[in-house]
């Protein structure tokens, strides 16, 4: 498993990146933001995907600055944030929701529109086997291998319904003071899932 260690106090959140094939082409274009389109990049991607992880390394490495849930921004806000990053040379790392992102105001949207684009794509089969090993490590939560081999066949690949999975092992584990085994790993993926065929590969 390949991961970025984030510069981050201990307590302050994970501080890891999973590292696959749904993002590792951000993980090498934010490592070098001096080749960036007016020094800019713009990041999307599904929810829980690690877009903020990624602000976070972004700006904390002191690579540049980063502005998360830009999408949620007032547009003329954003703008004048995107003029100060070039009056002062600083690489920006903008992060957006899921795609497409409309934008209404065109000076924004042409500037955005010639930056780097980069989006996160779902998790493979491997990446959804480290991120589930990685957010189970993050709780403390007892996961080996035999439950990985038994839970990413069925599971979606989602992020959000991987670190979904993940809490709701976690919870029942504790409600029955049991450790996980096969019993809760069933019972938590119909309560992500529902009780419909589980998928296998």
């Amino acid at each position: 498993m390949e991961q970025i260690a984030l510069p981050l106090k201990a307590g302050s959140g994970p501080d890891r990146i999973v590292i696959g094939t749904g993002n590792s082409k951000v993980a090498e274009a934010l490592s070098a933001p001096q080749g960036w389109p007016y020094r800019t990049a713009v990041l999307t991607g599904p929810p829980r995907s690690g877009k903020s992880l990624f602000a976070r390394w972004f700006a904390e490495s002191e690579l540049g600055e980063s502005v998360d849930d830009a999408h949620t921004l007032p547009e003329d806000a954003l703008f004048h944030r995107w003029n100060r990053a070039q009056e002062r040379g600083t690489s920006l790392l903008i992060i957006g929701g899921e795609p497409p992102w409309d934008i209404a105001l065109p000076d924004l949207k042409s500037r955005l529109g010639g930056s780097l684009q980069m989006e996160i794509g779902q998790p493979d089969d491997d990446l959804a086997r480290d991120l589930l090993l990685s957010l189970a490590a993050e709780r403390g939560l007892p996961l080996r291998d035999d439950a990985a081999d038994y839970l990413i066949p069925r599971a979606t690949r989602s992020y959000a319904d991987l670190e979904r999975l993940v809490a709701t092992i976690d919870r029942l584990s504790l409600e029955r003071k049991a450790p996980p085994t096969l019993g809760i790993w069933r019972d938590a993926l119909e309560a992500v899932h529902g009780p419909q065929e589980p998928r296998l590969l």
